[in-house]
């Protein structure tokens, strides 16, 4: 089943695959994100099942290693040959209040969450497996280069928040959203000095601190956020 681009970019669930009955626990989701570096914008995650019965998709890849048109016609292809896939965006605000790893992790669980009717099963892209999950997980170093479900996982999560930064691109055109996504571009960099952030910059990273005239606060990714301390990931499960 095709999916329609969601109407707004505020919307932190974009979109999930209907629901079919539940299949044996043969079926695992790949689980990837996309724009955790990035100065602005939301930190994506995607899981995606597929079906062995199902044609296989050619030309999987890391979403890394693709152009943004082909990653657009695998996308379309992921979403309506896949059992199930669902998608989820951490948004600023919420990075801000976590750090950046625990948005992360909090985005994995999501995305799992919503295709566990279906898949017993979760492979993360990485080192490290959210605390919570609904199902039996392992992590994947280099995943994205190596399992075809996180492959696709990794495509979804791009595209997703490709289209995302198009769309802040027409609201906060300065900054250049679409060229850069977000990322700490020279171009990003001088546009931010000039313009100061707007809503969707991550005030909790460091230019953004600076354009700000705040002290760059402890690495996000070296500060647990008590509040939320059930996402801590477990420990690194062997692959």
């Amino acid at each position: 089943m095709k999916r329609s681009d969601p109407p707004s970019p505020q919307r932190e669930l974009l979109c999930e695959s209907p629901i079919p009955n539940a299949e044996s626990r043969r079926l695992y989701a790949g689980v990837d994100e996309a724009g955790r570096g990035p100065l602005a914008g939301p930190v994506a995650v995607a899981a995606v099942v597929f079906d062995p019965a199902r044609p296989r998709i050619n030309g999987l890849d890391d979403s890394k290693q693709l152009t943004a048109a082909r990653r657009e016609t695998l996308y379309a292809r992921i979403v309506e040959r896949a059992l199930a896939w669902q998608v989820v965006l951490i948004e600023a605000e919420e990075i801000d209040r976590l750090n950046i790893y625990q948005a992360t992790m909090l985005g994995m669980r999501r995305a799992v969450e919503g295709v566990a009717h279906v898949a017993g099963f979760a492979r993360i892209d990485g080192n490290r497996v959210p605390k919570g999950l609904p199902c039996a997980a392992e992590a994947l170093v280099g995943g994205d280069g190596l399992d075809r479900a996180i492959m696709a996982a990794s495509i979804v999560a791009k595209v997703t928040r490709d289209r995302f930064m198009q769309r802040l691109h027409e609201q906060h055109p300065h900054y250049g959203f679409d060229l850069h996504k977000g990322y700490a571009t020279p171009a990003h960099l001088a546009a931010l000095a000039a313009h100061g952030p707007c809503p969707q910059h991550r005030r909790s990273f460091a230019p953004v601190r600076r354009a700000l005239g705040l002290a760059e606060a402890p690495s996000a990714w070296d500060v647990p956020c008590t509040a939320d301390a059930d996402l801590l990931a477990a420990d690194p499960q062997p692959a």
